[in-house]
This record gives structure tokens, sequence and C-alpha cells, in this order.
């Protein structure tokens, strides 16, 4: 009787499980024959407008990578692609209504916000640092205090620079902007002494502005920040498919031309480079492809 009954929810456990894999992503993907990327307007160089605002981008080269393998999975070579512009503030709330079914650009993944939504493998390791004018002479954290510094919304580096403030007493001033750009142009304009964000994102926008050689990035970092492309929590069928996507772009080698083209050549539409060479830490998630959400896993 014992058996049976283990045998019955063994079964049960197996049918649920089905059902939950045709509800997820994959069945809705199928039966409207489209799939929704969220994608970002000007965090380059993973996801931004080009001169004909069209999204581009390092993570956007990976997500048609993942789409062409949800093509082959669901043997639908016409299925078409719609884009859907998202923010750091909406980002995480339209993958968990549904509204998109992945999210290419510079998402860090992390455990907390795997309570609401999943990831798969780490595309890029970065840090949060920040920038400020080399004239204003914040080279330390110790030299923020009492300043004002911005930092973007629905980011994880403005809750954990609101922390460090909070932590160490240091009596910041913390704004957010509603966008990279805005908070980098507050630094531009002198509304705040410093923006606190990802490292790569900051070197972009430095590398952007009208005068690059008056910035500095600190030297300081503050956290580890992997990111990761957003994908539903829980529609673990949907995630084996993209995990094995991406794992095959990683051990194939195809992803040093993608990053090559990337952050070692320059991109569009200003022919910018960055000039930032795979670091050891991504090459250890190249060699060893993982989703964790512990910057443990990282360092």
């Amino acid at each position: 009787m014992k058996r049976f009954a283990l045998w019955t929810l063994s079964l049960a456990a197996l049918v649920s499980f089905g059902a939950a894999a045709q509800e997820g992503t994959l069945k809705k993907v199928k039966d409207s024959a489209t799939i929704t990327i969220g994608h970002r307007d000007a965090s380059l160089p993973f996801s931004y407008y080009d001169d004909k605002q069209q999204p581009i981008g390092y993570a956007m080269d990976l997500c048609m990578r993942i789409v062409d393998a949800v093509k082959a999975e669901l043997k639908l070579p016409a299925l078409k692609v719609n884009y859907q512009l998202v923010t750091s503030a909406n980002r995480i709330p339209l993958m968990a209504n549904g509204t998109i079914d992945l999210e290419c650009g510079s998402t860090t993944n992390n455990l907390a916000r795997q309570e609401q939504v999943g990831f798969t493998i780490t595309h890029f390791v970065t840090a949060n640092r920040w920038i400020a004018k080399k004239s204003s002479k914040i080279n330390k954290l110790a030299d923020l205090k009492g300043k004002t510094v911005v930092s973007t919304a629905g980011t994880t580096n403005i809750k954990q620079i609101t922390e460090i403030n909070a932590a160490q007493n240091l009596g910041m001033n913390i704004i957010s902007a509603n966008g990279h750009p805005e908070a980098f142009q507050m630094v531009e304009t002198g509304r705040a002494v410093a923006f606190v964000m990802d490292d790569i994102l900051l070197y972009s926008l430095a590398a952007q502005s009208r005068s690059p050689k008056d910035y500095a990035i600190s030297p300081e970092a503050l956290s580890v920040e992997p990111y990761g492309i957003m994908v539903r929590k829980g529609d673990d069928a949907f995630k084996k498919v993209v995990d094995a996507a991406m794992t095959n772009v990683y051990k194939s080698g195809q992803i040093n031309a993608i990053y090559g083209k990337w952050f070692l050549k320059p991109v569009p539409p200003k022919s910018i480079n960055l000039n930032v060479p795979m670091s050891a830490q991504f090459k250890k998630v190249v060699a060893n492809p993982t989703s964790s959400g512990d910057p443990k896993d990282y360092q």
C-alpha cells in the first residue's frame, strides 16, 4: 500500500510538471507564434538603440541565439520576434506578468531577484563602482560623505549605496534617476558629485560624453555583479532550452566573436571602442557555465 501511494505521488508530480511546462513560456510562444524580447534604450553595449532606433547590442545578439534555439525546439522557423522597451524600474514586473519572454539587457542576477524571476547563464561579470569628475577629487568611499550621489531607480546599485550610506553613517544625499543617461547628466551638470552604477556602463557613458578625460571611475568596488538574461521564475522547460542555447554559444567558441564585436571593436552609432578585454571572472563562467545569483561564485 505504501509503495502504491509513493507511485501515485510520483505520477502526480510528473503530471503536475507536464502541465506546468505546457502552461509555460514555450506554450505561450507556440500558441502565439511570437516571442517578446524586453530591451533597453541606453545600456551600451548590452542593449541600446542604434541611429535607426533599432535595439542592438551584446545581450541582443545572445538573445537572438536563444530565439534560434526556441525556433528549433518548437519547429517554428517563422517565429515572429516582438520588441518591448523596458526600464530598470519595470523590467521585473513586465517579466513576472508575462508581457516579455526574455529580458536582454544589463540586469544583475542576485538571490533577492531570484525570488521574483529566473535567470539564464551569466553573460557578463561587472562590479558596482562610481564615476565622478576628476576635479572633484572623489577617490574613496569616505570622500562621498555628505555629498549628493545619484543612481538609477530600480537597480541593485541604488539599493546597495543606500544600505552602505546607512551602515557607515556617511550622510550622503542619494537621489534616483529614471535612466543611466539622466544619472550621468546629473554628474555632468554638477547636480550630483558621483553616479553609482555597474562599471561597464560607466565606462560606456564616459566614452560617449563630450569630454571623456574629465571623468574617473573609482578603483574601489562595492560589489560583484553577474549579469543574466531574465526569464520567468519556475519555468523549467523554457529555462532548459535557453540555458542549452547559451551553453552552446560558450562551448562552441562563438562567444569570443560576439564578445569581441561589442567590447573590443568600435560599436555603432558613434564608433566608440570600449576596449574591455574579457575578465578572468567571465572566462571562468565561459569554461563552467552557471546561472548562480551568489556573488561568491564569481570571485
